[in-house]
């Protein structure tokens, strides 16, 4: 019978990987709760119209990218495609606005988008989010790029370049439009057809088109910085004061629109110098909270791809990350051998200690290769002798050097952390 094959677009984690995501994930969840940020986990299902509103309608995202069906009610379900908006509909949805304020959340979530499977984009991704939801001040706008320029300085990781742009507020954004428009009208037919959707409903998404021809038809056209209402542009202004201030260096790229439609002012993307893609990005979103039935509610927060972040991790390794292996392997042949095996393991383990036993009725030699295999760093063999005399040799598997110990919980801790 053939094996039935992972879809298209995903990928197996095994254990010779995890324990460097457990390890990241572990770095960065410390740095959250540094950072005061507290986790939050929402479904992995919404219905179709949370993304429609929150996502936009005219994204690559909505229109290309997201996996929606009808369940067995009729009603339509996707799968999110991305952490922000369900995190606002479960900050609404919760009464969380009488929570203290702003509120500062974090998720770990995995992410589902149809598309082009190429280096760096999976169709199931993993990714690290936060939010600040409550405040419209740039000191916010500050915190999250701190933080994530934190996360990069934790886990020891260079050739990162940080880009930072502003794209207005709806205020700003009708005289930007109606220059762009202009811009794009000449060589209209030029675009693709996605491209020509989005002339009248939403003509910034043409600046994020990912089909060359389109990125070549834009060189040259109005920058939304030159349009910025007075308050947007102070509120820049501040944000890259306080950067400069606080020795973050940063690059004003004008072409960074990102993806999503509900991002207002201040957006920026962590790159990787060396293949130039985003591993972090995000950016202020002050009407999405407004937009899905609560009062305005200025927010800012960013996502993170775990994928792209681990093989930048293991690239940037100096020193070798180490697979956990076992303290102790307990070696033992016979039912009453086993028994104690089996009641000093779980002593053992109720003291953090990492124990590997037998579980197949192995025989002395088959186990004693078995414990060498898998790494086990110390090696107790449990006989009819040790029975009897309670006491047993603790070898050392990488110095071959023995010592007799009583087989009591107490000495062998003792004897492992020696």
């Amino acid at each position: 019978m053939e094996i039935i094959q992972k879809p298209k677009g995903t990928r197996d984690i095994l254990p010779d990987s995890t324990y460097k995501w457990q390890y990241v994930e572990k770095k960065v969840i410390d740095l959250l709760d540094r950072y005061n940020f507290k986790e939050i986990r929402v479904p992995v299902f919404e219905y179709t119209e949370l993304f429609q509103r929150g996502v936009g309608e005219t994204t690559d995202v909505v229109q290309k990218e997201m996996y929606t069906f009808d369940d067995k009610g009729g009603r339509s379900i996707t799968l999110r495609p991305e952490g922000t908006a369900g995190v606002v509909r479960a900050y609404l949805e919760n009464g969380m606005a009488s929570n203290p304020s702003p509120l500062k959340l974090w998720y770990n979530m995995g992410m589902y988008r149809y598309e082009n499977v190429q280096k760096g984009r999976l169709r199931e991704f993993h990714q690290i989010g936060t939010e600040i939801i409550g405040s419209g001040s740039p000191l916010a706008d500050i915190e999250v790029i701190l933080l994530g320029n934190s996360i990069f300085n934790e886990l020891n990781i260079t050739g990162i370049k940080l880009n930072i742009n502003n794209i207005g507020c709806p205020n700003c954004r009708k005289k930007y439009q109606k220059a762009f428009k202009e811009f794009v009208g000449d060589k209209f037919d030029q675009y693709c057809d996605t491209c020509k959707t989005r002339f009248d409903k939403n003509p910034m998404r043409i600046l994020d088109c990912k089909e060359e021809k389109c990125k070549s038809l834009n060189v040259g056209s109005p920058i939304i910085l030159d349009y910025l209402c007075e308050e947007c542009n102070t509120h820049f202004e501040t944000v890259k004061e306080i950067l400069k201030q606080t020795g973050i260096n940063y690059d004003i790229d004008s072409g960074i629109v990102r993806g999503l439609d509900y991002y207002t002012k201040t957006v920026f993307e962590f790159i990787d110098t060396k293949t130039g893609l985003t591993v972090l990005g995000g950016g202020r979103y002050d009407g999405l909270v407004e937009e899905f039935g609560g009062v305005h509610t200025p927010a800012v927060g960013f996502g993170m791809g775990m994928e792209r972040l681990i093989e930048m991790f293991e690239e940037n390794q100096n020193s070798v990350l180490e697979e956990n292996v076992p303290d102790i392997y307990i070696l033992s042949c016979g039912k009453e051998e086993n028994t104690k095996s089996i009641i000093l393991a779980e002593e053992l383990r109720s003291e953090n200690i990492s124990v590997e036993k037998d579980t197949l009725d192995r025989s002395f030699n088959s186990q004693l290769k078995y414990a060498d295999k898998i790494g086990a760093k110390k090696l107790l063999i449990i006989g009819e002798n040790e029975l009897k005399s309670k006491k047993a040799k603790i070898k050392d598997m990488s110095s071959g050097e023995e010592k007799e110990v009583e087989l009591e919980v107490k000495n062998i801790i003792e004897s492992i952390k020696e």
